[in-house]
């Protein structure tokens, strides 16, 4: 099967330049002012940024970086913070006239960048069958619709309830709920895409899905690997942890096919030495493992460890951490041996890495006694990601590097409340515990057959077993790998319901019928019958926090979150018990629910009203329980499994750039890559330029191969870049339809984006 897509048309003005040496400083504070003040008015933007992040102000939606626990700076916001929040109070909006206008096919002609920058849904809409026009329709017709379509099914099974990882805890936890009430696991979610290798796995080595470090930690830690990731654009506020952890002493070392900005240097916007002297050198030494390469960089890592420990003899002095070996940890000796017998050219040929440089890096892990591993999407989004996270966490237990000050595995999310919608119980394979809590709290028994993650979602639509999909803010059809096949099982089915803030292109590949309900956004007041409310959220280390919003909503129709959620589930279970209107009323309510269902949230309304936040148990933090089958931290042995690359092909990477936020895309530019004017682009080695035949910037179209499949995107054009020989990177979501919708992650299923098989060839229009 072959499919071909063409690029859009462009008039912009394409730059290439130098990637940049050093991250944010003068230039992030003008963009970050430059976004609210244009989108949001100097003033009002201004004030905006002033309160995001703050104890009683809002939530970023931007990323999941968590904040000093109960204090705050003045300023807690960062430059890729204040696109997001500038992009969400921006004063331009969406309403019937401009559906009227604009039909769905000129809509789909639309690039993405143009499709959000029309400002915010402000009136809910209606596609009937065959229609060509969204068309106003009012809230009580439209959850009418759904609650009629949904009793039609012949079971729940045949609908499907996406979540986004901006959903609240309070709209979470309703919408599990009422999800489990009629009869269904059908919850995929945004962690199915990104982190659901990195839970996978952290369950069954540690037996828990979660990061088990603080910020605190961080600025502890001695030695601080970063793997697969780009804080610089997309965790921005990342950096001033580094470089705390930094200027106590710690050592940094990168990990990543590209030697991204962010990491090299980092001028601090708060600080004199960051706007006018040369900022704080981060990294120490910079790892250039190849794509899909870590398997093997992580065995060499671990056999350094094993060969400096054999050399010391004095047990006091031992490399290893024996004593936490022998206590806490199973499966020792079986991963000894395969560390052993793995080779060092096995390693450096699979790695790219040479012997040297990987012995360097275990020259300061052995000079630490605190040693934090950071991942995130650059680990997860392969065939074998979940090898990938259980090497990092045995490369830490060799060290009893967990459960101890300033040491641990902290898996970075993106989303600014994956994680805490998935402690709310947003998961298609939920745990007995979880349901027996549920039935306790609301006597009903949920379903305990496992539900459809975001992959088998669209198998389900395409084989017709999943006939309703609603999605709970998001952009599934652009996130998703396999453009077309996605677009197919959305065209399947009977009702795609999209609850939303901006205009995406998910709103133009629906089903047979469809709506557009809008939501109020993070930084919006949220007036109920009994006052306003506030919502709560969990960031990347645990931390429950409050979000409240600020500014009057973008119109006096939007409904938030919760309110929809509560009024579906009562168009659609008119039979049931719950008071859904009552809980929409007042947040506290679905809050004492929370904290009778969802472990470490008890007197959850007492401690978030005193306190502000609070941070999470952490079994494996606090106490070094490893909650697994066994009871025991699990070294487990995986083979070293290189994707085969066949001969002129090269292996492809899809990255964001600095201007986006997951499928969101502000600027076509990418300030720290050198980019400007374009996102066509393929990052690639000079010398894979020069021995295919081609010449830098040249236009080019990629094609993905993958068991007998052929996808192809053209007219993207080559940026010579430092990237290993035989790698090319490209931008996310561009390049997500090269990619087959059943090339997944072993176990987890997440799509293996990281890791594609591509050929380039001159492109026709060149």
């Amino acid at each position: 099967m072959t499919t071909k897509t063409s690029k859009p048309n462009s008039e912009q003005i394409i730059h290439i330049s130098a990637p940049k040496e050093w991250a944010a400083g003068v230039p992030a504070v003008l963009s970050a002012y430059r976004n609210a003040a244009t989108k949001v008015g100097p003033l009002k933007g201004a004030g905006l940024l002033l309160k995001a992040n703050q104890i009683e102000g809002f939530d970023c939606p931007g990323c999941a970086w968590p904040d000093p626990l109960y204090q705050r700076a003045t300023f807690e916001f960062c430059e890729n913070g204040a696109k997001a929040i500038a992009d969400e109070a921006t004063s331009k909006k969406v309403d019937n006239a401009f559906f009227a206008h604009y039909s769905i096919e000129q809509l789909k002609q639309q690039p993405d960048r143009w499709l959000n920058d029309q400002g915010r849904l402000v009136e809910p809409m209606f596609l009937p069958a065959g229609a060509s026009h969204y068309r106003p329709i009012s809230w009580s017709a439209a959850f009418e619709l759904i609650g009629k379509q949904l009793q039609s099914l012949d079971s729940p099974d045949q609908a499907a309830f996406y979540t986004s990882g901006r959903t609240s805890n309070e709209a979470a936890f309703l919408y599990q709920l009422f999800v489990r009430q009629f009869g269904t696991n059908n919850l995929p979610d945004c962690s199915n895409m990104c982190h659901e290798s990195s839970g996978v796995g952290l369950g069954e080595t540690i037996g828990l899905g979660k990061g088990t470090v603080s910020l605190e930690d961080l600025e502890q830690a001695k030695a601080i690997l970063v793997f697969g990731q780009n804080p610089g654009s997309n965790h921005p506020r990342m950096l001033s942890s580094l470089q705390a952890a930094k200027r106590q002493g710690a050592k940094i070392i990168s990990i990543n096919p590209l030697d991204e900005t962010g990491l090299k240097r980092f001028k601090n916007p708060q600080e004199v030495s960051g706007v006018l002297g040369s900022g704080t050198a981060l990294r120490d030494l910079h790892l250039p493992v190849k794509i899909n390469g870590d398997v093997a960089l992580l065995k060499g890592l671990c056999k350094g460890l094993f060969e400096r420990d054999k050399l010391v003899t004095k047990h006091a002095e031992k490399v290893l951490d024996h004593d936490f070996i022998q206590q806490y940890c199973h499966g020792f000796e079986l991963f000894k041996q395969d560390i052993q017998h793995t080779d060092w050219q096995t390693i450096e040929q699979h790695s790219g890495v040479s012997r040297r440089l990987i012995e360097q890096a275990v020259d300061i892990v052995c000079q630490s006694k605190k040693t934090i591993v950071c991942w995130a999407m650059g680990m997860t989004q392969h065939k074998n990601a979940v090898a990938n996270i259980q090497l990092i966490t045995n490369f830490l237990m060799l060290q009893g590097n967990l459960g101890k000050p300033g040491a641990g595995v902290c898996p970075v999310r993106g989303h600014s409340n994956v994680q805490g919608d998935r402690t709310m119980g947003i998961w298609e394979k939920p745990p007995q515990r979880l349901l027996d809590a549920i039935e306790q709290e609301f006597h009903f028994t949920p379903p305990a057959h496992h539900g459809t993650d975001a992959i088998e979602t669209v198998h389900g639509m395409l084989a017709a077993r999943i006939k309703v999909f609603i999605a709970l803010g998001g952009n599934y059809y652009r996130a998703m790998p396999d453009h077309d096949l996605t677009e197919q099982g959305l065209a399947n089915c009977e009702l795609t319901v999209q609850i939303s803030t901006k205009l995406n292109r998910s709103h133009l590949y629906t089903g047979k019928t469809a709506l557009l309900l809008p939501a109020l956004g993070r930084t919006e007041l949220d007036q109920q019958p009994t006052g306003v409310q506030f919502v709560t959220v969990e960031n990347s280390m645990g931390v429950i926090q409050t979000s409240h919003g600020k500014i009057p909503p973008a119109s006096s129709a939007l409904l938030s979150e919760v309110r929809i959620v509560a009024e579906m589930a009562r168009a659609s279970l008119p039979e049931s018990q719950i008071n859904w209107g009552e809980l929409a009323d007042d947040y506290s309510r679905i809050r004492h629910h929370i904290g009778k269902v969802i472990p470490g949230f008890e007197d959850f309304n007492q401690r978030i009203d005193s306190l502000g936040e609070f941070p999470l148990p952490n079994a494996v933090r606090d106490a070094r329980q490893f909650n697994t089958d066994n009871q025991k931290a699990n070294f487990i042995v995986h083979p070293i499994e290189p994707v085969e690359v066949p001969q002129g092909c090269l292996l492809m990477m899809s990255i964001r750039s600095h201007d986006q936020f997951n499928t969101t895309i502000y600027t076509d530019n990418d300030r720290y890559r050198g980019i400007s004017g374009t996102r066509r682009v393929v990052f690639i080695n000079p010398q894979d330029i020069a021995d295919l035949g081609f010449v830098d910037g040249q236009s080019v179209d990629i094609t993905s191969h993958w068991q007998g499949q052929t996808k192809t995107e053209s007219g993207y054009r080559l940026v010579s870049y430092a990237i290993p020989r035989g790698n090319v990177a490209s931008y996310y979501p561009e390049t997500n339809n090269l990619i087959p919708l059943a090339s997944v992650a072993d176990k987890s299923n997440t799509p293996a984006y990281k890791s594609i098989v591509v050929s380039l060839k001159a492109s026709a229009e060149a």
